[in-house]
Formats: C-alpha cells, structure tokens, sequence
C-alpha cells in the first residue's frame, strides 16, 4: 500500500520570505502563512451568526529551485497563496533534548490577487496600441521578470521547474 503525503493549503503570508542560496543551482524560499478555520460549538437550528470562531493556524513552507525564485520574486507579507506541497519533519537534539519541526515542502504555488497594489486601467486606445505593436514584433525583447510584473495570478509548479 502507498503511503499518502499531500497538503492543500490557503493562507496569507505572515511576513516577507526569505531566500538562502545553498549553491548557485540550488535556492531557498522560507516563508510562513496564516490559514483560518472557521467552526460552531452550536447545530444549525440555533446556531446565529455571531456564534461562529475562527482558529487560526501558522504552517512553515518552504521552496526550492524556480518556484522558490518565483516566491521570492512576487511574494509579500500579507499576499494570500495556495499551497499544494508534501508534509516534511526534521529532528535533531539539543543539548540532550530532543526536538523537531514539520514544514510543508511547497511543490505547487498559486499568486492570489495583490490587493495592495492598485489596479491597472487601460482605456481602449492604449489597449489597441498594445494589441497592435504585439502583432506587429514577434520577437519581444522584455525580460521575463519584466512580463510577470504585472500578473495578478501566477502558477509555479516543481514539474513546471524541472523542465
């Protein structure tokens, strides 16, 4: 039988991420998010709307390779992510006690909207200046961060980095 090692997970970033190089292939992307429950004591019939609580729980991730570059690039404290990752413990003794910590190894990260940044209003002549000027030059010569900048959403995957 297979054993099952899956996390999906919904939160909003606690603070920035932090990224550490191990080697030049080899990059880090450390951040925590908060992710609420919300539950009733009460069962529906008498259960009202000022009964609801909300337990909030603060979970690790961690990324690696192109997703940890992409996490690093247009995550900050307070944008809200998807997480899709596997469960991961370490454990180590210190000074005679024994100690461990569980973080989710991110494989999958979704960009949720940034909602600090104001949105961006393209009036119909610009927006037809940029249709046309695309079709015009099929070599674009923009930089890929530079085409992401303003994404709203933005998908990275472990199978779309290792390709």
């Amino acid at each position: 039988m297979n054993d099952l090692n899956y996390v999906l997970l919904s939160g909003n970033l606690t603070r920035d991420p932090e990224v550490t190089y191990i080697s030049p292939q080899a990059v880090l992307c450390s951040f925590s998010i908060a992710v609420n429950r919300s539950y009733s004591d009460k069962k529906p019939p008498e259960r009202k709307p000022e009964d609801w609580k909300t337990k909030t729980s603060f979970i690790n991730i961690e990324s690696w390779g192109n997703v940890a570059e992409s996490c690093a690039r247009h995550l900050s404290k307070g944008r809200g992510v998807r997480v899709v990752g596997r469960l991961n413990q370490t454990r180590w003794t210190t000074d005679g006690m024994p100690r461990q910590k569980m973080v989710v190894i991110a494989e999958h990260v979704e960009f949720q909207p940034d909602r600090s940044k104001e949105p961006t209003v393209v009036d119909a002549d610009e927006q037809a200046k940029l249709m046309s000027a695309t079709e015009e030059s099929p070599v674009e010569d923009t930089s890929p961060e530079e085409k992401v900048e303003n994404v709203e959403n933005q998908d990275v995957t472990s199978e779309e980095a290792d390709s």
